[in-house]
């Protein structure tokens, strides 16, 4: 099934979402996201939590003594499913893939995330991960 013009669209931003993350890059997160970002993610242990703050503590954390690798970010099998023409959900498979001691691994996680445009800017307003 060939996707439409809008579903381009959204996917396009949420890989950039997501090349955001695996780039420690929190600026550019932060500017994908409404101020009051939900989420239910493994870190915060089954309680849903609200606001940026929670993410950008991860974006903080030290990198630590590895150097830095190529990682690639994989949205698989996306579902687009649009509840108005500013409002769609996104479930996906993600997958992350990386070098860890020389070696290629490659991690997964399912994830569902709803966009909402607001004053023609879509914005992430909430995120669930397991």
């Amino acid at each position: 099934m060939a996707l439409s013009n809008r579903d381009q669209e959204i996917l396009a931003i949420n890989q950039a979402m997501l090349e955001s993350v695996v780039n420690g890059d929190w600026s550019r997160y932060a500017g994908f996201c409404a101020a009051d970002l939900s989420c239910f993610e493994a870190e915060t242990n089954g309680h849903l939590v609200e606001g940026l703050p929670f993410h950008e503590y991860y974006f903080n954390l030290p990198a630590g003594d590895a150097p830095a690798t190529a990682v690639t970010v994989t949205m698989a099998r996306p579902h687009l499913r649009w509840l108005c023409d500013d409002a769609v959900v996104i479930s996906y498979t993600r997958l992350t893939q990386r070098l860890s001691g020389g070696e290629p691994i490659t991690a997964s996680c399912c994830e569902t995330r709803i966009w909402h445009r607001r004053n023609d800017t879509w914005q992430q307003v909430h995120v669930h991960r397991s």
